[in-house]
């Protein structure tokens, strides 16, 4: 229990000690060492490169040898033209990825458990697994085809009233936004529905036929039971999602962004690695910019964790 206090007089048995365990688990352990080599040499030691954030970073001089900045590198950052256009840009896309880009596997897991048909019901599912399995780089070139000026879906849209344009050189507001959500939309939402699929198939069948005699249709069962027994699950993904929010989409962005598109497709992913490896590479203010990415997504996962234990009364911790 959490808070209790230790009681001094408690005699501790031999099998609670970590000797013991270490000499009975001993295998375990040894099969442990190679996962937390993988995380303190890819995850935890490069963290030390953190420091460029605060140097004038080159690598001729490495971290030590560099001179040291403070917070010059945060304050070109927050302070140039472009930074604020990139943020802009990052929170747009990342409110559609988690409002449009959530739901749409929600969603479709839903009405996927409402099909009766066994065999269509496989026959879609596998469908709509296989677009994710296609690489980013497939998916972009798809894109590039089809949304040109003589492109298939630009032809359909131009029997709406849409001009014949290349859809991705178009810099207005929101149409690279839209393009990045739907290609994530297509490209993900069959597999993002197989673990609701799953939970969905655990719900009580009992309660069904309990609520069918009681006269309840179908699309009343989903969303009076069905969607309030996954609702746990949905608020604990959608947490985790937020804290990755910033970091979605980040391939596909890069494959089809353009100069022209600058204003409305940057984002701080792009913005960073373009600082990085571009024409101009400031090591400094790309980390600064990446270090600054890592804060908010923190910040974004603890608050919506927050929100989640109070209003719903499940999170992650």
């Amino acid at each position: 229990m959490l808070g209790k206090k230790k009681d001094p007089n408690r005699t501790v048995l031999k099998n609670e000690t970590w000797k013991y365990d270490l000499k009975h688990n001993w295998f375990i352990y040894v099969l442990f060492i190679p996962v937390l080599a993988y995380f303190l040499i890819f995850h935890y030691f490069p963290m030390f490169g953190l420091v460029m954030a605060f140097e004038n970073f080159k690598p001729s001089k490495g971290f030590f040898g560099s001179e040291w900045v403070g917070l010059a590198n945060f304050r070109e950052l927050f302070t140039g033209d472009t930074f604020w256009k990139v943020l802009r840009n990052t929170t747009a896309m990342a409110f559609l990825n988690l409002t449009v880009g959530f739901a749409a596997p929600v969603l479709f897991a839903l009405l996927l458990s409402e099909v009766k048909f066994k065999h269509f019901k496989r026959s879609v599912q596998i469908m709509s697994y296989m677009p994710y399995f296609v690489s980013a780089t497939v998916v972009c070139s798809l894109a590039t085809e089809f949304l040109n000026s003589t492109g298939a879906l630009t032809m359909v849209l131009s029997w709406f009233g849409f001009d014949k344009q290349n859809w991705l050189a178009n810099p207005n507001i929101p149409v690279f936004w839209l393009i990045n959500t739907f290609l994530g939309v297509w490209q993900g939402m069959g597999w993002g529905a197989i673990i609701y699929m799953a939970a969905i198939a655990n719900v009580s069948q009992d309660l069904h036929e309990a609520a069918a005699m009681d006269g309840a249709s179908r699309w009343q069962r989903m969303w009076k039971i069905t969607f309030p027994t996954v609702m746990p699950l949905i608020l604990v993904m959608f947490i985790l999602r937020i804290g990755l929010v910033f970091r979605t989409g980040f391939d596909k962005i890069l494959l089809l962004y353009m100069p022209m598109t600058y204003d409305t497709a940057d984002v701080l992913y792009t913005y960073t690695y373009r600082m990085a490896f571009g024409s101009q590479i400031n090591y400094g203010l790309s980390t600064a910019s990446g270090l600054f990415q890592s804060v908010i997504g923190t910040l974004l996962l603890v608050i919506s964790n927050k929100i989640s234990r109070k209003a719903a009364g499940s999170s992650l911790i």
